[in-house]
């Protein structure tokens, strides 16, 4: 890894994953302009790496992300509004449309833009003592971005608005127990458990895990009979890259006893 980056990243086409870091740990990784702008040109980059099939985002330090630097926004107050998200948004926007499945290890704070950051992920793995929150209310704001990614979180209507309105933190097991996160865990397990779950889900067929997160976004709001009609149309999109079916017998043989996530099929080895 390169200490002197904004952004760590640790590549590794082999085990198909990609390991960044926010590197600002005197900040608390604070989301300055110029992090913002090195993570969406290393995402961008990952988006054309058919080897990689997982992204592990953490942040380097105690903490994921004490959200936006502060002090770097107060210098872009006077700029004209430009066209396009840029900042965070663009961020969110372009993890939700990586053929790769995300997943962000959260320890420590994540606040603000750090969690419209996660909100983008499409797993989120916390530590028990994490601290989840929007203190933008405090200070007069209302939190832009990080307000249209709560709130499209799935997380009920009235736990939104308590994250939104009181800017109180929730711990990472809050967190969980609202749907906020996918998985809580012990502080001294998450890397360890964060490891294992990125190699699970690099060990998959990209085809697979592209169009699974093609599927769960295009339907998730859609009415049940078009959610039924546009899931017709995604498998068959996926049969011009794989066959799910090519390897019935090893699958089978792989889950007897019990089920297990330990099958690979035989095109992935």
């Amino acid at each position: 890894m390169a200490d002197n980056k904004l952004i760590n990243s640790d590549i590794d086409e082999n085990e198909g994953i990609a390991w960044l870091a926010l590197n600002r740990p005197e900040k608390k990784n604070a989301l300055s302009t110029a992090l913002l702008a090195e993570l969406a040109d290393v995402l961008r980059a990952l988006a054309d790496n058919d080897k990689i099939r997982c992204i592990v985002t953490a942040g380097a330090g105690d903490s994921y992300s004490s959200g936006r630097d502060l002090y770097d926004m107060r210098g872009q107050d006077n700029r004209r509004r430009t066209r396009g998200f840029g900042g965070v948004a663009e961020i969110v926007d372009i993890m939700r449309k990586l053929p790769q499945v995300t997943v962000a290890s959260v320890r420590g704070w994540c606040l603000g833009g750090g969690l419209a950051l996660i909100n983008g992920h499409d797993l989120v793995v916390a530590a028990d003592t994490a601290k989840f929150g929007m203190p933008e209310v405090i200070r007069g704001s209302y939190g832009a971005t990080a307000t249209p990614t709560l709130f499209h979180a799935g997380i009920p209507f009235k736990k939104a608005f308590f994250i939104s309105l009181t800017g109180r933190n929730l711990t990472g097991v809050e967190a969980e127990r609202v749907g906020l996160v996918s998985q809580v865990v012990p502080e001294q397990e998450l890397d360890g458990y964060v490891e294992t779950l990125a190699k699970e889900l690099a060990s998959r067929n990209g085809a697979t895990l592209e169009n699974a997160k093609i599927a769960g976004y295009m339907q998730k709001d859609l009415p049940f009979d078009m959610a039924l009609k546009a899931d017709d149309l995604v498998q068959h999109r996926l049969r011009y890259y794989t066959n799910p079916l090519s390897d019935v017998e090893g699958y089978l043989h792989s889950q007897k006893g019990g089920g297990t996530v330990k099958y690979v099929k035989p095109e992935i080895r």
